[in-house]
C-alpha cells in the first residue's frame, strides 16, 4: 500500500494512536530507569545522558522494525528443558520450559534489572563507599561514569525494545505506522525525561518507590521469560496507585512545611 494512501486510511490512524498510547505506557519502565541512572551522574551530564539514552532507544527500535522478519523468529523455541510444571487450576501448566530468543533476552534483562535496582536500594540506604567517605557525583572519573551509564541504558533499551516491538507487531503489520508511533513516542519521552528526573531527584522518597517498581518489573520480566504472563494492567494499576499515594504524601509534607515556615 502507498504510504500516502496508508495514512489517509482511518483504520491506520486508529492503529497509530493505539500504538502511541501503548508505546508510551510500555516506555514508562524505560524512562524511570533512565531517570534514576542519569541522576547518578555529574549534574552537567545528566540531561545529555537522558537524550543519548532515548535517541539510542529510538535507533534500536527502528533497526528492530527493519529486521522485523528476524525479530519474529525470536519467538521460536530454541530448546526445551523437558520439565513439566504443576498444572494450574484449569489444568494448564504454570510455566513453560521451552525457551525462545525473546525468553532469554527477558530473563537476562530481568536479572540485570533486579541486580541494578537492589544495588541502588543498598546505596540509598547506606550512601558511603568502602572507605567510609560520602560519594561525590561531581568528582571522580566522570567520563567513565557516563560511559557506564550509557552502556547500562543500552542494555535495558534492548530488552524493552524487543518486548515493545513484538507487542506492536500484534497490533499492525504496517512498518510505516510502527516507525511513526516509535518516533512520536520517543519524542514524548524526550520531553518528559528531564521533568521526571528532576521530580524524582527533588523528592527522595520517590527514588525508593521507583527502585521498588524496577524490582517488580525485573520479576515480571523473569516470569514472562518462563512463560508466566502477568497482565500489564495489574502492574500499571499498582504503580499508579502507589504514585498517587506518594503524591498525596508530598503535598501533605509541603503544606506542613509552609505552615511551619509561616509560624516561624
Amino acid at each position: 500500500m502507498d504510504i500516502l494512501a496508508l495514512f489517509l486510511d482511518p483504520a491506520a490512524w486508529a492503529a497509530l494512536l493505539t500504538l502511541i498510547v501503548l508505546e508510551v505506557v510500555l516506555g514508562i519502565d524505560n524512562l524511570v530507569f533512565i531517570a534514576i541512572l542519569s541522576n547518578k551522574l555529574p549534574v552537567e551530564q545528566q540531561a545529555k545522558a537522558r537524550r543519548v539514552g532515548l535517541i539510542l532507544a529510538l535507533v534500536m527500535r527502528i533497526c528492530l522494525l527493519l529486521l522485523i522478519g528476524w525479530l519474529v523468529t525470536l519467538q521460536t523455541p530454541l530448546f526445551d528443558l523437558g520439565i513439566s510444571g504443576e498444572p494450574g487450576p484449569y489444568g494448564e501448566p504454570t510455566f513453560e520450559t521451552a525457551f525462545s530468543g525473546r525468553d532469554l533476552i527477558l530473563l537476562v534483562g530481568g536479572l540485570f534489572l533486579l541486580w541494578k535496582a537492589t544495588k541502588e536500594i543498598h546505596h540509598n540506604m547506606d550512601p558511603h563507599d568502602d572507605s567510609g567517605e560520602m560519594l561525590d557525583r561531581n568528582k571522580g572519573p566522570a567520563q567513565l561514569a557516563f560511559s557506564a551509564a550509557i552502556a547500562q541504558i543500552i542494555a535495558l533499551d534492548l530488552v524493552f525494545s524487543v518486548d515493545s516491538i513484538l507487542t506492536a507487531v500484534g497490533m499492525t503489520n504496517e512498518i510505516p505506522i510502527m516507525v511513526t508511533a516509535v518516533v512520536i513516542t520517543v519524542g514524548i519521552m524526550l520531553v518528559a525525561a528531564n521533568p521526571l528526573a528532576e521530580f524524582i531527584e527533588h523528592n527522595p522518597t520517590l527514588v525508593m518507590l521507583a527502585l521498588a517498581f524496577l524490582v517488580m518489573i525485573g520479576l515480571v520480566l523473569i516470569a514472562d521469560g518462563f512463560g508466566f504472563h502477568v497482565p500489564k494492567g495489574y502492574i500499571y494499576a499498582a504503580m499508579g496507585f502507589s504514585v498517587s499515594v506518594e503524591i498525596l504524601n508530598i503535598v501533605k509534607r509541603g503544606r506542613r512545611a509552609r505552615r511551619a515556615k509561616g509560624a516561624a
